[in-house]
């Protein structure tokens, strides 16, 4: 039976690069004859400090650990077939690890979803900004076997440095996202958008439009944030979620109108349209800025639409709160496109395919 670890820097359904990139995977390549083992090293009790400001002696103990949890990794590397590293194996600027993985016996696979070669810290870890080094991207995908780029920007950066690059987008599980049995006709509609602390700073690019928007409908519109639960805006009327796990399907069934505003920036043409996927996944028209992927997934006027300026903000998703059939058309067109091109079971053969090819 061909063994695979996986490298990654979360523990299980922690993070959604890990979740939507090969943790989803995972079961099925077990059912096609595969052993998967994960090793991880950001504990649950880490997560009270990690992305806070202070606590340099937990840090310096964390890494320590991280140290020697890859250690560890490397003395069994030899038990595998296939070594996948998810992003980088040490939160740090070494490659060390990753340079002993690609010298054993097991066959690597590099995956990435983000313009990750471009400096990119936390506000809260700032200060510890020079132990991070972005170009060491570059440095691991040239020494792998086989990378998975998760979209064709990212491909392009990739190939610069490796001949063996692959195309797998972030995919959605349809068994899991799928529309709720039926939408409110009444009530305020709301708009939505899904991200994460470090993200916050893309739904602020929708802010102005969100203004008019509330000035135009006042109480028929609500707006819903998850995943800031510190975030706030009075003027919006927005007190955000915390994202949950256990909770997530739920919270993103309220949304009618799913929002996902970027910046048109090298790293935003790197993101693989995560938030829209999951809007389309569950039935939701989404609204999404026209930057890199995203012009690939949404058919605009089809199964959502593509808004830049303000002003195309605003008529769009006036549209769609206006219109509840509308809404209810785009987001039966959202969910066929997810099935048919952006979901687990659209990509599964060819995921394993490359499994089997790496090997022999």
């Amino acid at each position: 039976m061909p063994r695979v670890l996986f490298i990654a820097t979360h523990r299980p359904a922690r993070t959604p690069n890990q979740r939507f990139r090969f943790e989803q995977y995972m079961p099925y390549l077990e059912q096609n004859g595969f052993q998967c083992d994960l090793s991880y090293i950001v504990e649950e009790s880490d997560d009270a400090f990690l992305y806070k400001p202070g606590h340099l002696v937990k840090k310096v103990g964390f890494i320590a650990r991280s140290f020697s949890k890859r250690q560890a990794d490397v003395a069994r590397m030899n038990d595998y077939d296939i070594i996948f590293i998810c992003r980088e194996a040490l939160m740090t600027r070494s490659t060390f690890f990753e340079r002993k993985f690609a010298s054993g016996r097991a066959r690597t696979i590099y995956d990435f979803d983000d313009s990750i070669w471009l400096s990119n810290v936390s506000e809260a870890n700032r200060k510890w900004k020079f132990i991070k080094d972005p170009g060491k991207t570059s440095k691991i995908i040239g020494m792998v076997d086989m990378v998975f780029a998760g979209n064709d920007y990212l491909a392009g950066y990739a190939r610069q440095f490796n001949s063996n690059v692959t195309v797998i987008p972030t995919t959605i599980d349809t068994d899991e996202y799928h529309p709720i049995d039926a939408r409110k006709e009444d009530g305020p509609v709301c708009i939505g958008w899904s991200g994460s602390i470090t993200t916050i700073q893309h739904f602020q690019y929708a802010r102005p439009a969100l203004l008019k928007l509330k000035e135009r409908f006042g109480d028929r519109i609500t707006i819903r944030v998850i995943g800031d639960p510190q975030f706030k805006d009075e003027e919006l009327g927005i007190s955000g979620m915390k994202w949950q796990r256990d909770t997530e399907l739920q919270d993103l069934s309220a949304i009618d109108i799913g929002i996902m505003p970027l910046p048109d920036d090298e790293w935003a043409r790197g993101k693989c349209g995560l938030k829209g996927l999951q809007y389309m996944g569950m039935g939701i028209p989404p609204v999404m800025s026209p930057v890199g992927v995203n012009t690939k997934i949404v058919q605009d006027g089809v199964n959502g639409f593509l808004a830049g300026p303000v002003e195309e903000w605003v008529e769009k998703i006036s549209r769609l709160v206006e219109d509840a059939e509308l809404r209810g058309r785009m987001g039966a067109a959202a969910r066929r496109t997810v099935e048919e091109k952006w979901s687990v079971k659209a990509w599964r053969g060819e995921y394993l395919r490359l499994f089997r090819e790496v090997m022999g």
